[in-house]
């Protein structure tokens, strides 16, 4: 895939209804701090389409970034964040639960994890939703180039038993910061594409 143009086309909050788009969706689910927006602006090329931010929590509306004028990148709330208080953490997920539910346009969701720990009981929660919602997550495992190459595939099988993954899920390891990963989750963007095309 080549990125020729990428904006942030929508902003859905806690009271918005969901746009009603043509074009294909892709959906990036994660905990507040797992990567989410460095992961979005490593595969768009650009520095900050996607606001980075230190302070984990920042992303609560749906982001929709139109890529190439041919689909969406969309961006979840993310979850777990301890300082949110309950309310706001139930707004989240109904927003999260509303998306999975009801857009007719998702092709595939990406559900973040951070590599260098065992996925959180908020992860787990996430993924058997993602499949309840009748879809096949596939999980990019972030920030790779923090662990030893020698660590990679013990932490891709400890995700992969911590989460209890279907026969046949992808894993792919991803690192924003060396964009190892990017070549595979282009791949499977064109794949997309191309099943619609």
């Amino acid at each position: 895939m080549v990125i020729k143009s990428a904006v942030l086309e929508t902003v859905c909050g806690v009271t918005s209804s969901l746009p009603e788009n043509e074009l294909p969706e892709i959906a990036f689910a994660g905990k507040s701090n797992v990567g989410k927006s460095s992961l979005i602006n490593a595969l768009m090329n650009r520095k900050a389409l996607a606001r980075t931010s230190a302070q984990p929590g920042k992303t609560q509306t749906i982001n929709y970034y139109l890529v190439n004028n041919a689909l969406f990148l969309v961006d979840l709330p993310g979850y777990g964040y301890a300082r949110a208080n309950e309310q706001v953490k139930a707004q989240w997920g109904k927003m999260v639960e509303n998306y999975l539910g009801k857009s007719k346009q998702l092709k595939k969701v990406f559900l973040l994890v951070d590599i260098r720990h065992a996925p959180s009981g908020n992860d787990r929660m996430m993924y058997d939703w993602i499949v309840e919602s009748g879809r096949e997550p596939i999980v990019i495992a972030t920030k790779s180039d923090k662990i030893k190459r020698s660590q990679l595939q013990s932490q891709v099988k400890l995700i992969r038993s911590t989460l209890k993954t279907a026969e046949g899920t992808r894993v792919i390891p991803f690192s924003a910061q060396t964009k190892g990963g990017r070549e595979e989750i282009y791949e499977i963007l064109d794949g997309i594409l191309a099943e619609i095309g």
